[in-house]
């Protein structure tokens, strides 16, 4: 493959190679790069000869020479072609321009542009209207509304992937603003803050009952995030399947994609809106969605194709020191792996994955259950939360839980009213007729209104 306007070849490392130049380029250019270290320029791949030297030269030399920082906007990675070694440098396009080298300044000298598959000067009309344009509301701009903060929470994770924060560690991980003062980067990773990120759960497939509003927030966002992606692991429940072949398992969700799509609403969500991610569950499928919408001049193509314009490069930088962001736009390709592109819904102000709960197929003789307990598909066996006894007439359906236990209800009161339903589950008379509704349609039960007045299970004993 040969050079394009978004990959760099480079033979080697050395000191003729002005490897700041390409980067430059690269975060001045809207759709960012790669940069290939151990290809020459026909492409042919000679190798590294010391990889790790050579990447820790590398990183030291983006960090101290460029200006603004490009910390959370390149990656450093080594890869294996044809049997030999090479690194590879991703630079996402920032969104502080011009970059441009220390010693030079925002001059020709310093400032560069990607130009087709070369890196070239940018004149200084250029330079002078992005500088004019450049964001200012970026998050380490924004002084704290807050200063006395603390981070025990952030040190501790820092702590568990054996890294140490010294003294200067604010200077270093951009949580200070030009001024010295805490900035907003500091007040969203402080160990309390006003930053609540929510989590509701519904009863159907609205928004009409809301039957959990979790909070995860007032804390460092490392701490929410964690603690949605546990919440949601504990929801993305195990289908099994057992044929004559043998169980299959599947979980409600791709728990990479989840995982994925989680991460990347909360390191791209646009806080200077001063409004956080939210997640909700419905009994078909996990909405996510984050704030701000995409990036002027990027499109949905290039959102797709993975292309990396960070929003919070201060953020995505300490998730990734924790391991909880991997290579600069691999988060989109590896939900497209499991999720069609269908799935995004890209709005003026936000941008909003709905994540379909996974079918299970069902087949004559078959038992589908999950691991709750409950039952799906052509048998069931037993009893409702254990097992149904009988075989359940017609084409059942995934039931949601409240369904299983209004049906374990019944089974042991068949009197019971929609009023006593409702008070026994804490929940609505609105909610529990949608449910007996559903009940009825999945032809499980019906109403005995003319006789007994009792309600019937239509499980054959």
């Amino acid at each position: 493959m040969s050079e394009t306007n978004r990959i760099e070849y480079k033979q080697e490392l050395n000191n003729d190679v002005d490897i700041e130049k390409e980067v430059i380029a690269f975060l001045n250019y809207h759709e960012g790069g790669i940069i290939y270290i151990g290809i020459d320029k026909q492409g042919n791949t000679v190798g590294v000869a010391d990889v790790d030297g050579d990447m820790l030269k590398i990183k030291d030399r983006i960090k101290n020479n460029i200006s603004p920082s490009a910390m959370g906007l390149f990656d450093v990675v080594a890869e294996t072609k044809d049997g030999k070694n090479l690194i590879k440098i991703i630079v996402a396009g920032g969104s502080e321009k011009p970059y441009f080298k220390k010693k030079y300044g925002m001059t020709e000298k310093g400032c560069f542009i990607r130009i087709g598959t070369a890196s070239e000067p940018m004149p200084q009309a250029m330079i002078e209207t992005l500088f004019a344009s450049r964001t200012r509301n970026s998050l380490h701009r924004i002084k704290s509304v807050r200063q006395n903060l603390s981070f025990e929470q952030l040190k501790i994770y820092y702590d568990e992937k054996k890294l140490t924060l010294n003294e200067r560690f604010k200077e270093s991980l951009e949580m200070l603003t030009e001024n010295g003062d805490l900035n907003y980067v500091s007040y969203l990773l402080a160990d309390e803050n006003g930053t609540s990120i929510k989590l509701a759960k519904y009863a159907g497939t609205d928004r009409v009952d809301l039957v959990e509003n979790n909070e995860y927030g007032y804390c460092s966002l490392i701490k929410a995030t964690k603690s949605i992606l546990d919440k949601l692991d504990i929801e993305n429940k195990t289908v099994s399947k057992i044929t004559p072949k043998g169980r299959e398992d599947t979980r409600l969700w791709n728990p990479i994609a989840i995982r994925e799509a989680v991460v990347n609403a909360i390191v791209h969500n646009d806080y200077t809106r001063e409004v956080p991610p939210k997640f909700e569950i419905f009994t078909d499928r996990l909405e996510i969605t984050s704030y701000g919408g995409l990036f002027d001049g990027m499109t949905q193509a290039d959102f797709f194709e993975g292309l990396s314009y960070p929003r919070n490069k201060e953020i995505i930088r300490i998730f990734k020191d924790l391991g909880m962001v991997e290579q600069l736009g691999s988060g989109v390709p590896r939900i497209l792996r499991a999720y069609p592109k269908e799935c995004f819904h890209f709005g003026d102000s936000f941008l909003r994955i709905t994540i379909p709960k996974s079918v299970v197929e069902e087949h004559s003789g078959e038992l589908v259950v999950d691991e709750t307990g409950g039952a799906t598909g052509g048998q069931v066996g037993g009893q409702v939360g254990g097992q149904v006894g009988g075989q359940v007439g017609g084409q059942v359906e995934y039931l949601t839980d409240r369904q299983r236990d209004i049906l374990e209800i019944i089974i042991d009161n068949p009197k019971i009213s929609r009023k006593q339903l409702a008070e026994e589950l804490k929940i609505n008379k609105s909610a529990v007729q949608k449910h007996i509704d559903a009940l009825k349609k999945k032809n499980i039960i019906e109403r005995d209104s003319a006789t007994t007045g009792q309600w019937i299970i239509k499980i054959q004993k």
